[in-house]
């Protein structure tokens, strides 16, 4: 497990939240893509992965 939590310059599709959970936690990309996916069709999965975005650092 990674001891950070930092966005990724490679292994993004759009803007490495989800490569950086997926680092940090040591769990599959399309894991975490996957549930963000499910979390948007519910109607919050959007605003975390924005919120995300803001807050975790680039690398």
């Amino acid at each position: 497990m990674a001891s950070t939590l930092v966005r990724p310059r490679d292994g993004k599709l759009i803007a490495g939240v989800c490569a950086s959970l997926a680092n940090r936690f040591g769990i599959s990309k399309t894991l975490v893509r996957l549930g963000f996916v499910i979390f948007g069709l519910v109607g919050i999965g959007e605003l975390a992965y924005i919120a995300l975005w803001i807050v975790i650092p680039k690398a």
